[in-house]
């Protein structure tokens, strides 16, 4: 059996390694490194398969979430509703602007943002929300834009783990998450379901004054070379991990249909286990692009269970093993545990199992094996 990675990114290089290397050269013979032809070409690319009016390449999927932020002109002290439950990025750019913070617990099936503690959040002071597609699954967008609409707020989607994701609004319409609300932002961190060879990202969005400003900021506040209009950073999407990106990007349903093939699978191999907790998603359909495979262990030692699975040379990982509200960069008194229940009770009960579209059948039945071996004995 071939040894069993998280993420296989070799084995999935190898199968695109001529048209990457040719990309990669390309870059090389023409020096064009920074908004070169390749990053103009994924854009273009992007847009189409996204449906969406404006892509702006940036530096890394954090970037991304700053900059739509500064894009929106919020100002210090305005308050920002997301999730407790997911990467501490979400709220790191929040805290970084000089915003205000609010973290809600999330849904017990889906992980996502919980709909009636986002309503209880909404101050006088509040501008924006940001819902996380977590580990691959969309949120309620159809309920986070009604609230949006009732109270005048800005809604930036975190789809650092989702693109390529559908969503199915509860009128019938299907749309790609990232380009349903006001800004969008991503990341092709090279773990991704479209991932890099290095850091990168991009801010997607059908506004087009936003999107003017956003292509200022990425760019030091720039529309004409040393004519600096807003506040900028310098934040851009190199053209060698462009080449990478338009390599990959034309194979993305397929590698997301690979990583739903393989839930699929798991979720079928741990069927009727009392202890195990599957995630639920309609094989069907693309609402869920499977970023991550997490699973709840139920009545029983969930470390002891990671730790048994990593003796026997299978690497697993806890996403996330401490609530944003309980790290000490984001603690404050406003927040009580019984806020929190849900996301106090994941972070005891979850663990991924490797997800990447290069896993095969003797590989997820000796995972799937090994866990059921645990929790039997």
């Amino acid at each position: 059996m071939k040894k069993i990675q998280m993420v296989d990114l070799k084995s999935q290089y190898e199968k695109i390694k001529t048209t990457v290397d040719a990309s990669i050269q390309e870059v090389l013979d023409t020096n064009t490194y920074i908004n070169g032809p390749l990053v103009h070409q994924f854009q273009k690319n992007l847009e189409d398969y996204l449906g969406a009016k404006h892509v702006i390449p940036c530096a890394n999927g954090t970037d991304a979430l700053q900059i739509a932020m500064m894009g929106l002109d919020l100002k210090p002290g305005d308050e920002v509703i997301t999730a407790d439950f997911t990467f501490a990025a979400t709220v790191e750019v929040i805290a970084l602007l000089q915003l205000t913070p609010v973290l809600v617990d999330v849904d017990v099936v889906n992980m996502n943002i919980d709909i009636e503690a986002l309503k209880k959040a909404i101050t006088p002071k509040t501008k924006a929300i940001v819902p996380v597609h977590l580990f691959g699954r969309a949120a309620n967008m159809d309920a986070i834009m009604e609230i949006a609409a009732e109270h005048n707020l800005y809604v930036i989607e975190d789809n650092a783990q989702a693109i390529g994701a559908d969503y199915i609004s509860k009128s019938g319409a299907k749309s790609k998450v990232g380009v349903i609300g006001h800004v969008a932002a991503t990341s092709f961190f090279p773990s991704k379901n479209l991932g890099c060879y290095g850091d990168g990202g991009a801010i997607f969005t059908n506004d087009d004054k936003l999107a003017h400003i956003i292509r200022g900021i990425v760019n030091h506040g720039m529309y004409e070379r040393y004519h600096h209009d807003v506040v900028g950073v310098n934040s851009r999407l190199d053209s060698i991990q462009a080449g990478v990106l338009n390599a990959k990007l034309p194979l993305l349903d397929e590698y997301n249909a690979a990583r739903r093939l393989a839930a699929t699978k798991y979720n079928a191999a741990f069927a009727g286990n009392t202890h195990i907790i599957t995630p639920e998603f309609d094989a069907s359909q693309n609402d869920h692009v499977f970023h991550q495979y997490v699973l709840r262990i139920i009545d029983a030692d969930r470390n002891a269970l990671m730790q048994h699975l990593l003796d026997k040379g299978i690497p697993c990982a806890i996403y996330y093993p401490i609530p944003l509200h309980s790290q000490k960069a984001y603690a404050d008194s406003r927040y009580k545990e019984e806020q929190f229940p849900v996301t106090n009770q994941l972070v005891k009960e979850v663990i991924a199992l490797p997800m990447h579209t290069e896993l095969d059948d003797e590989q997820i039945k000796f995972i799937t094996d090994s866990v059921l071996e645990f929790l039997n004995k």
